[in-house]
């Protein structure tokens, strides 16, 4: 079967504001055998420049000279844009088994409260996951939209707007899990008969969040390629909900990896979602039959055979430390001529990856009036290293001498997208157990990537907090980003709706924070249609009684 070669290393690589360097026609030995050799580097972008952390000197810090592979830095102070008149509107993402397995919508008249009392408090709309392995669980090609196109009435009846996350990945860990939703059954079968579908580390452990995107283009869903899988079930929708779009439905959020980011599945969805979790490096996804081929098409076409066998030797496991590793370490094979072949084929899969699913999104949708866009993953867990691992096992070639992020905002520019990034929540200050941990700087690198791109930006928030603190660093972090300095605008999810939302003393906060994130006029209005303050606590408080989501 043929390999998929990514794209010439020049035409995916993460840009530097420098010149980049382009790959001889033939490199030096693998570093294995000829040692160590340092990647000459003139202007790059420093990524730890938007950490709110002072650099120490080790581990590669910017104090460290040695550690730097002699390149000269370009700082970047980013000013604080002018405060927007206009606002954020705020979305309110609705719990993943709304609609159940069985295509069903769960709830309806509790759900229809819910609506009235969201509505109520200022929130434009809602954003809901729309499941493959719910729609498409039968067979190939049969779709079942039934739950889905409830919810999007209900949502019209209460003036909310819809954002829909097309769902391509598994949700949950398991059977046992009330939030698990697999994949559908007839992909799964098609997985055990070739397990190679699935993603796999050196270990040999597979991953079935996602299909390998090396795989991509190739016919292995019953004479589909996932691709045009992922675009029939996107036209399904278009042709189903034809009379909402653009009115109702608003956005469409398209899948492109595990939990819809764009990214490969280094560690397990449920591990980085969990509050405390160890930092892991994460492992390369590199070893299934499909990204072999690819790497060791690529390594063939650069002269360098040896280098197409597998990912990087010194990658070490997942809970280990950065410095103990001989690649991720600050003087490590990361920053030499075999880690940089290795890295830009690694990521440009991943870039080739989102093109292909922003290329079908955007033709499928175009001329309905909604919004496209798509997620990158808040991976900021070592982000005050020197090779920044766990972003780089997550497919995203971001360094301290190196923007990993701006070549992705560039590609959702070319299709007019919005940017949509997680940490919204979160402070730098928080991370105690963690001090190479800095979400703050990675937000803000985000954020000038979409600035740089003129890329509406949609915020969410990574862990489900209603106190002060978590509501106002959202706030903080919305004046990153300016709707009113830019053609591009700002809007944020709030992930996501549970009961704990229409506590008393919760639902005041909440619609404390949507005044001020949203146009306040806007708010008003809707108050007094529904009758003031009043109705909003006592509507919350009904809601809250009668739901049972945990």
């Amino acid at each position: 079967m043929a390999a998929i070669s990514a794209p010439p290393p020049s035409s995916v690589a993460a840009a530097t504001l420098g010149r980049s360097r382009p790959f001889p026609s033939r490199l030096a030995l693998p570093l294995l055998i000829s040692g160590p050799r340092r990647l000459p580097l003139r202007l790059a972008v420093s990524s730890r420049l938007y950490s709110s952390k002072p650099s120490s000197g080790a581990n590669g810090s910017l104090d460290n000279p040695s550690s730097s592979g002699g390149g000269d830095e370009l700082h970047h102070a980013l000013p604080l844009p002018p405060r927007s008149e206009k606002g954020a509107p705020v979305f309110v993402t609705l719990p993943m088994n709304v609609v159940g397995a069985t295509g069903q919508m769960a709830r309806r008249k509790t759900m229809g409260a819910s609506f009235m009392a969201l509505a109520a408090a200022g929130v434009e709309g809602i954003a809901v996951e729309c499941w493959w392995g719910i729609v498409e669980r039968e067979a190939p090609g049969v779709y079942d939209w039934g739950g889905y196109m409830e919810l999007v009435s209900l949502a019209r009846r209460f003036g909310l707007k819809v954002r829909a996350i097309m769902a391509f990945h598994q949700c949950g860990t398991g059977p046992g899990d009330p939030s698990w939703i697999p994949l559908p059954q007839w992909v799964l079968e098609e997985m055990d008969k070739e397990p190679d579908l699935a993603y796999s580390d050196k270990f040999g452990r597979r991953s079935e969040e996602y299909i390998s995107l090396g795989c991509d283009v190739l016919p292995v869903l019953k004479g589909r390629s996932p691709i045009q899988a992922y675009s029939d079930f996107m036209r399904s929708f278009r042709d189903t909900f034809r009379e909402f779009l653009g009115v109702i439905v608003t956005e469409i959020q398209v899948g492109m990896g595990p939990a819809g980011e764009l990214r490969y599945p280094s560690c397990p969805t449920e591990k980085l979602m969990r509050p405390g979790a160890s930092p892991e490096l994460g492992e390369f996804q590199c070893y299934d039959k499909y990204m072999l081929a690819s790497l060791n098409a690529w390594a063939r076409n650069v002269g360098m055979r040896e280098w197409g066998n597998g990912g990087p030797l010194g990658a070490s496991n997942l809970l280990q430390h950065s410095e103990d590793t001989s690649f991720f370490r600050s003087d490590g094979s990361w920053n030499t001529t075999y880690g940089q072949f290795f890295l830009e084929w690694y990521s440009g899969m991943l870039l080739l990856h989102g093109e292909r699913l922003c290329a079908v999104t955007n033709a499928i949708f175009w001329g309905t009036g909604v919004k496209i866009s798509g997620k990158i993953a808040g991976i900021h867990w070592h982000y005050d290293t020197s090779s920044h691992p766990s972003e780089l096992t997550a497919g995203y070639y971001n360094t301290f001498i190196r923007d990993g992020y701006l070549p992705i905002a560039r590609m959702f520019g070319r299709y007019r997208m919005t940017l949509c990034c997680t940490c919204f929540d979160m402070r730098d200050s928080e991370e105690r157990s963690n001090p190479k941990s800095s979400p703050e700087g990675f937000l803000r690198q985000l954020v000038y990537a979409a600035r740089m791109c003129n890329l509406p930006l949609l915020g969410e928030n990574s862990v489900t907090r209603l106190d002060d603190i978590s509501l106002n660093q959202v706030i903080k972090s919305s004046r990153l980003y300016s709707s009113g300095a830019y053609e591009a605008s700002l809007s944020f999810n709030y992930v996501r709706m549970n009961r704990n939302l229409f506590d008393s003393h919760n639902w005041n906060r909440f619609t404390r924070f949507v005044r001020k994130m949203s146009d306040f006029r806007t708010f008003q209005a809707k108050l007094d249609i529904k009758g003031g303050e009043s109705c909003l606590i006592s509507g919350a408080e009904e809601v809250g009684r009668a739901l049972a989501y945990h």
